[in-house]
């Protein structure tokens, strides 16, 4: 069968991919510990579980408008306005199925053949290959660990072109956790003022911000709202990565209408019982329990870095948000999928290598799991590293 030539130009996810593979170790008896993941391993709180069995109860299972119901999308008003300052209307929000649903539908909408879109590197691994699915081009910049993984106002500047349409801003990031200040958003905004380009704003980990201030990027200034769309959704900070609920704001209509039209004809809404479920979260309704989440990935980040940082020839940065380490393994092996490959094979742990995230060199290492898992994995991880330096010495 000769299938079309746009689904040529995808590229596997690396993380389902590594996730799958030590799913299938597992399944073997193989005592895998995976850090692939970018999964909570905390349940999804009770609050929230409650009042989607109450709705199911009252006969919540018909067809909503597609952008969401009119509860929801009052809920996710109310949240932008209570935790980032941004006054969006309803009439300006799109519940998706995740916020990867979400990004694919504003890539489809926004990009044209040739539109350049400038990715920061590294880079969750969906951009790129969304980009080009659209027929885009991802325009990379790249930002390593001397430089807190975070590009600077010049480097943007240099990097547009007459054919750039979008930046796609990633903070706290996936998969290095860095998080922009004010000022440095605000040089961005001074830098796109006079374009049409568009921010698309990936905030999906805001609230698991361990160290400085989350800022959200359309709240900095009048002109970065008017041309910003803000990403998020409730997997990582509200514990609900199965139920998949994303959603979009943006102060653009043309590009809100044109994703509802979209919408209309792939998945039309979302589950009316994520939807449901989505509101007790978005009112703040099991805030208590995300900010007992978040202190526990702050015991385990400090643990897990100081453990990273005690590994002759690995080293890392302290993640300032997200639940993530980007581990720097050039001094073991510069390969990170010969790397990741071999810690899987030889000390059965799974980690995700860098060059997913354009940068090899690197590993991810997800610590959104147990204290004893993660000091387990990372003994295993030190282990294999003593001994692959030895191997290859020898040889």
């Amino acid at each position: 069968m000769k299938l079309a030539k746009r689904i040529s130009s995808l590229s596997e996810s690396l993380t389902i991919a590594i996730s799958t593979k030590a799913a299938e170790l597992k399944a073997k008896g193989i005592d895998v510990l995976s850090f692939s993941a970018g999964e909570p391993d905390f349940d999804t709180p009770e609050v929230i579980k409650n009042a989607v069995k109450t709705a199911l109860d009252k006969g919540c299972s018909k067809y909503t408008p597609v952008p969401g119901t009119k509860e929801v999308l009052q809920a996710i008003a109310y949240k932008l306005k209570h935790d980032n300052n941004l006054e969006y209307k309803p009439s300006q929000i799109v519940t998706n199925v995740g916020a990867k649903h979400s990004l694919f539908n504003l890539f489809q909408a926004l990009i044209d053949d040739g539109d350049e879109v400038i990715i920061p590197s590294p880079y969750w691994v969906s951009y790129p290959e969304m980009v080009k699915f659209s027929g885009g081009v991802p325009i990379f910049i790249e930002a390593d660990d001397k430089a807190g993984f975070k590009i600077t106002a010049q480097q943007l500047k240099a990097a547009i072109t007459p054919k750039t349409k979008a930046l796609c801003l990633n903070h706290p990031n996936n998969p290095s956790g860095a998080i922009y200040t004010r000022d440095e958003i605000l040089a961005f905004g001074e830098v796109l003022k006079g374009t049409d380009i568009v921010v698309l704003s990936d905030e999906m980990y805001e609230k698991l911000t361990f160290d400085g201030e989350f800022v959200s990027v359309a709240s900095v200034s009048d002109d970065l709202f008017k041309r910003t769309v803000t990403i998020n959704g409730l997997s990582k900070c509200g514990a609900m990565p199965g139920w998949r609920f994303g959603y979009m704001a943006s102060a653009i209509d043309e590009l809100n209408s044109a994703v509802k039209k979209l919408q209309s004809q792939s998945t039309s809404n979302i589950s009316s019982l994520t939807q449901a479920g989505a509101i007790v979260s978005l009112m703040g309704e099991s805030d208590a329990d995300i900010k007992h989440m978040k202190g526990e990935y702050l015991k385990r980040r400090d643990l897990a870095v100081d453990m990273i940082n005690a590994i002759k020839g690995l080293s890392v940065a302290k993640p300032s948000g997200a639940f993530y380490l980007f581990v720097n393994c050039k001094d073991v092996e510069p390969d990170s999928m010969k790397f990741c490959s071999q810690l899987l094979e030889k000390a059965n742990v799974a980690c995700v290598p860098g060059i997913g995230f354009g940068m090899d060199g690197y590993f991810r290492l997800s610590f959104a799991t147990d204290i004893n898992s993660i000091k387990k994995g990372i003994e295993r991880i030190a282990n294999f590293v003593n001994e692959y330096k030895n191997d290859t010495n020898n040889n």
